[in-house]
């Protein structure tokens, strides 16, 4: 009898820090070097950067799906909108609706721990992913240097990679991975995200013709750093933390009793 083929895993990669970016060509590298996984990877990633656009979508503008050199065996494509659109688009015009067997986002210049998420274009990718109904994990490194060092993230995100590949995740859950930067993490925790919140500062500044304009910054406030179940805290000590989110916001303690003063 003929040996059948066995079908080679479908992995989907976006990110948000653009096509160009240093951690997505990382990403499609731990993929690919992946022991006794070949592989098909797809990376849609935006045309430019697009921090800070959580689950934004391009609604009443065309978008375009720009084809890029292939990169380490990766199909390389570029798209003229956020990184929601690119999973959308991707799944659309790349894939033709062939549900991958995995999708990552990442590698994101920068911490997505705590409520960043919520922010996230990482994980708002992630997240549609999760929606459609693919495991998908974010990964994202705590520095935000566009020349960041990867080289120490390789085993823990192909772990996970691995982990996820066989044994998949459960419906409607994904994964943020938040990494320590410049040195060896000392392990992985899996944590819930810590609870706290930016406080948004807007620098003035004046055009050529001296018209204002504003640029955004601020600080993160961590309400309960020593708390042991945050992801922050253990990012402190050097670890990988891996905190499983869902799509669904529903907060289902509070029904019972918003129920009982307000259903009719």
């Amino acid at each position: 009898m003929a040996e059948v083929e066995k079908r080679r895993p479908l992995v989907l990669i976006c990110n948000d820090d653009g096509v160009g970016a240093r951690g997505l060509r990382h990403l499609i590298d731990c993929v690919a070097s992946l022991d006794g996984v070949d592989a098909e990877i797809v990376a849609v990633a935006p045309a430019g950067a697009c921090s800070g656009m959580s689950s934004a979508i391009t609604i009443g503008s065309p978008l375009r799906l720009i084809e890029h050199p292939d990169y380490n065996g990766a199909r390389v494509y570029a798209v003229t909108g956020t990184p929601v659109d690119c999973v959308k688009l991707g799944m659309h015009a790349a894939l033709r609706w062939r549900v991958p067997d995995l999708m990552l986002s990442g590698v994101n210049h920068g911490s997505n721990s705590g409520n960043s998420n919520i922010y996230s274009g990482t994980m708002g990718a992630a997240m549609e992913a999760c929606m459609i109904g693919m495991p998908s994990v974010g990964f994202s490194l705590l520095d935000h240097s566009p020349n960041a060092d990867f080289s120490n993230t390789t085993p823990f995100i192909q772990r996970i990679v691995r982990h996820v590949l066989a044994n998949g995740l459960p419906p409607q859950v994904c994964l943020n991975v938040n990494m320590p930067r410049n040195c060896v993490p000392h392990g992985m925790k899996v944590t819930a995200c810590a609870s706290g919140r930016w406080t948004e500062e807007y620098q003035d500044y004046a055009d050529p013709h001296g018209r204002p304009f504003y640029m955004l910054t601020g600080n993160y406030i961590d309400f309960d750093p020593e708390n042991p179940a945050g992801d922050n805290y253990w990012l402190r000590r050097q670890y990988v933390t891996v905190t499983p989110i869902r799509p669904d916001q529903t907060d289902y303690q509070a029904i019972p009793a918003l129920s009982a003063l307000l259903d009719d």
